[in-house]
């Protein structure tokens, strides 16, 4: 079993910052990709960015403001946000897919999400 949990969301005001943080845990032999999305009230959950090794992509929607990082060697990704607008008020969830085992074509994992809210 694989565990993700977020860390980092709050409580911002518009033009600031955020860095939010997934750190995955448990049967881990290799980690394939990590991802972040993210929901607004009343809607789907939409992709944000994919991390490959050290190679990020991202939804056309976020390009530019944010960035995807991780740390492969602590299973770990980040999700910088700069100048936040209240649009981006969601909640933000961590993906991966992972490999337990050498037999394991990989399975997805959900992290339990972190809220974001841009308000003055």
């Amino acid at each position: 079993q694989v565990k993700l949990v977020e860390s980092g969301g709050g409580l911002v005001q518009p033009g600031g910052s955020l860095k939010l943080t997934c750190v995955a845990s448990g049967h881990i032999f290799e980690i394939q990709n990590m991802a972040w999305y993210r929901r607004t009230a009343g809607e789907q959950r939409d992709l944000v960015g994919v991390i490959r090794g050290e190679v990020p992509s991202y939804a056309d929607s976020v390009k530019g403001r944010f960035t995807i990082s991780g740390d492969t060697a602590k299973n770990t990704v980040f999700l910088e946000i700069n100048a936040l607008k209240p649009e981006d008020t969601a909640i933000y969830y961590c993906h991966a897919n992972v490999r337990s085992t050498t037999a394991d074509n990989g399975r997805m994992y959900w992290g339990q999400g972190t809220q974001v809210t841009v308000s003055a």
